[in-house]
């Protein structure tokens, strides 16, 4: 294993990593996939949106308990190396360095959706404004993790008085009628599947709670720290989706929705444009474009610091394993990242991206709960019911996404696989 002597060092503090998981998971959940769940199973997403945040609590003691052990950047793939074995620690990596490119190629399309809607922009600029986005937030985060942070609750703030005040327009100028939460479960002989694929869908939506894990090395007093603002970030996110959901798809129905995912990817501002309040689709507009910012810049950041933590093992390109002499600041990774997710924002499709993220992500959390069941009895702090709860949660989900989704990305896993082996030998 080689490895740069230097570390990241320790800037965040509970605040600062309870604003970074929102920051990760109040974006792209809300503001668009939700939308892309609705198109599947219609009203039903609602219960999707509950049952996948129980497995993502599942989920997140076992992330908890695993960095409150073992505080270092990289998250499941240094878990998986510790407590499990080299392949299982190199396909997390590798899962997760898939799946959050994914998300965040999907955040920047959103924000150039809600751009676009916004403006009036043809969906050809779709793309290109996603590129720029994506540019911009990597300067952003070269900047260090100090001024990341920064930013990031700037735009968490807005993030969350943008969702309450859109509740709250709902319900006072949206009419809402309880006729729109119906059928509560889907109609058809295949109604269960498409069930399933929600459930599986509504899951990455709550997963960025993992990047306060991932950005273990950086966190003050790591065993308190990372429990709590894990377990705090992933409660309010659940309370705010359930809330967004339900007073969205009881105004205006979830074909609404459903359809807003078609065009220019911006559902919660099509959907407020049904609203008497006038001033409710700009609010929702400045919101939603901060909130997709937030995620593409929290993603960067984890995707950065795995590809680092796999850099020093010299799982990936041992450039990526380096530091700055500067400011100890990993570059190389950053940069690395910029280019993976600017080639998967070239597909321009917020439904296929979304889709891929959601089978590796389950694939990178049914090993961080393998990982979880290897500790002992004194490193654990929660029971180990939640860790075999939550791998067998994911795991059966991972395989109701799209059959050529699946199927993709047990390829990448292959592929990964057998590079893995050959750098070994």
């Amino acid at each position: 294993m080689s490895t740069d002597s230097k570390s990241l060092k320790r800037e965040v503090g509970l605040p600062g990593a309870i604003m970074m998981g929102l920051g990760s998971i109040l974006g792209t959940g809300v503001f668009v996939s939700f939308a892309i769940g609705a198109k599947i199973s219609g009203p039903a997403v609602i219960i999707a949106i509950i049952i996948a945040a129980l497995i993502a609590m599942c989920n997140a003691f076992s992330s908890a308990q695993l960095a409150a052990v073992h505080p270092v950047s990289g998250g499941t793939y240094e878990y998986g190396y510790k407590f499990l074995n080299s392949k299982f620690g190199f396909t997390a990596g590798w899962m997760f360095l898939c799946a959050k490119s994914a998300s965040a190629a999907t955040a920047a399309l959103g924000f150039a959706g809600y751009l676009s809607y916004a403006f009036k922009l043809d969906a050809k600029y779709l793309v290109p404004i996603a590129l720029a986005t994506i540019l911009l937030m990597t300067l952003v985060v070269l900047k260090g993790i100090k001024r990341s942070n920064s930013i990031n609750i700037l735009i968490v703030s807005l993030t969350l008085a943008t969702l309450l005040f859109f509740a709250l327009s709902a319900l006072v100028s949206g009419n809402p009628n309880s006729a729109n939460l119906q059928p509560i479960f889907p109609e058809g002989k295949d109604g269960f599947i498409r069930f399933l694929e929600t459930i599986a869908l509504m899951f990455v939506a709550y997963t960025g709670y993992g990047r306060i894990a991932t950005l273990g090395e950086e966190v003050k007093e790591p065993r308190k720290t990372i429990p709590k603002a894990i377990v705090a970030t992933l409660s309010i996110s659940a309370a705010l989706y359930a809330l967004v959901s339900i007073t969205a798809i009881s105004t205006v129905g979830s074909a609404v929705l459903a359809d807003s995912i078609t065009g220019n990817a911006a559902p919660l501002e099509v959907a407020s444009q049904n609203f008497k309040w006038t001033i409710t689709p700009i609010i929702v507009s400045i919101g939603a474009m901060t909130a997709m910012l937030g995620v593409l810049l929290n993603l960067i950041l984890g995707l950065s610091r795995t590809l680092l933590a796999m850099g020093r093992r010299e799982d990936m390109p041992k450039i990526f394993g380096k530091l700055s002499d500067k400011d100890s600041n990993p570059a190389n990774a950053v940069l690395g990242v910029y280019v993976i997710i600017s080639g998967l924002a070239l597909l321009g499709s917020v439904s296929t991206t979304w889709s891929f993220s959601a089978f590796t992500v389950l694939i990178y959390y049914s090993i961080t709960n393998l990982a979880a069941l290897k500790l002992s009895p004194e490193q654990r702090i929660y029971p180990k019911f939640f860790s075999v709860a939550g791998l067998l949660a994911c795991f059966f989900l991972a395989f109701w996404v799209q059959q050529e989704i699946w199927l993709t990305g047990c390829g990448l896993i292959v592929i990964g696989l057998i590079w893995h082996c050959l750098r070994k030998k």
